[in-house]
């Protein structure tokens, strides 16, 4: 309790010291650069496009934004884009959304009948003062930046769904319908962060489900001055623990992204009990270049490109 002016003084005094205390930061030595990370075995065919741009000394942000379209506009990749397992109702909806270097980000939920909605995405970053846009907003906001309308339902994807009617039980089977995103992160030579997530969510989901993918700190998070980091896996657990926002934070604490992307992920679990059932995984990118990843179910790998080649990893994993 302050009863005087020199304690109030003196709190001032505190609280101001307090204040310019600076956020931990990254040593900047040592730096892996280009570098550029993504969830899944579909992640190898994105990292390719992204490297492209990245080994052409282009930025981060362009780099996430070509290799997430690659997915996207696979019909073999049923958990993105053009080819994605529908809602329960038999429509393809697309989330997504992109994060640049200076916090800046766009996305795009409930997005139907457009191909990319990462580009879509981008373009709300770039063009407007919005963050987020959903549903017949966001497609008309498509349709006026010259993005077509297609169909998007798969023959492949049209009989998963008619088959699904037969018994309709909700219970996505792990790392293969609920593996519905994928998320990529570049640091590029410059030394800027970026990421981008895009999905068709997940499969046989109800009319109108949105899960992490979109949201800013939940499926996608970047700090320039730390890292950054992506999810996989049952959104709704990202959204409840802000999960990637959680990760790039423990980084900054000091933990590397192996160590980050395992804390969350134990956050999670403590918080479930019975999380057998479930998969949730993160990927982190550091700004010096180190990335890790963890999971709660085996089967999660992810892909990396850098001046050494390509590899896939797998994940690891507490069961």
């Amino acid at each position: 309790m302050i009863t005087n002016r020199r304690d109030f003084l003196k709190l001032s005094a505190i609280s101001s010291a307090v204040a310019l205390i600076p956020f931990k930061t990254v040593a900047k030595s040592k730096v892996d650069k280009p570098i550029v990370v993504s969830t899944w075995q579909h992640g190898i065919a994105a990292n390719k496009a992204a490297w492209q741009v990245l080994a052409e000394d282009g930025k981060a942000i362009d780099a996430v934004e070509a290799g997430v379209r690659i997915p996207e506009a696979d019909p073999n990749v049923m958990t993105v884009g053009y080819g994605g397992y529908p809602d329960r109702e038999g429509t393809v909806t697309l989330d997504a959304c992109i994060m640049d270097e200076n916090q800046n980000c766009g996305a795009v939920a409930y997005l139907q009948n457009i191909k990319h909605p990462i580009s879509v995405a981008r373009l709300v970053m770039d063009t407007t003062p919005h963050v987020m846009l959903v549903g017949e907003g966001a497609l008309q906001f498509a349709k006026s930046q010259g993005f077509l309308e297609e169909n998007l339902l798969t023959p492949q994807a049209k009989k998963a769904w008619q088959d699904w009617l037969v018994e309709s039980k909700y219970a996505p089977v792990i790392n293969i319908e609920n593996h519905d995103t994928i998320g990529m992160l570049a640091l590029d030579s410059n030394g800027d962060l970026s990421g981008a997530c895009t999905t068709s969510g997940a499969a046989f989901k109800m009319s109108g489900r949105v899960g992490d993918s979109p949201i800013i700190g939940a499926g996608l998070y970047v700090d320039n001055e730390v890292g950054a980091a992506t999810a996989t896996g049952m959104g709704e657990l990202m959204i409840k623990t802000v999960g990637c926002h959680l990760v790039v934070e423990m980084m900054r604490q000091g933990m590397t992204p192996t160590q980050a992307c395992k804390g969350a992920v134990e956050r999670i679990a403590h918080k479930l009990g019975d999380y057998k059932q479930f998969q949730v995984g993160f990927l982190a990118l550091s700004k010096s270049g180190e990335y890790g990843s963890y999971c709660i179910q085996p089967g999660f790998n992810y892909a990396i490109t850098s001046k050494a080649g390509s590899k896939l990893l797998d994940a690891a994993s507490i069961l």
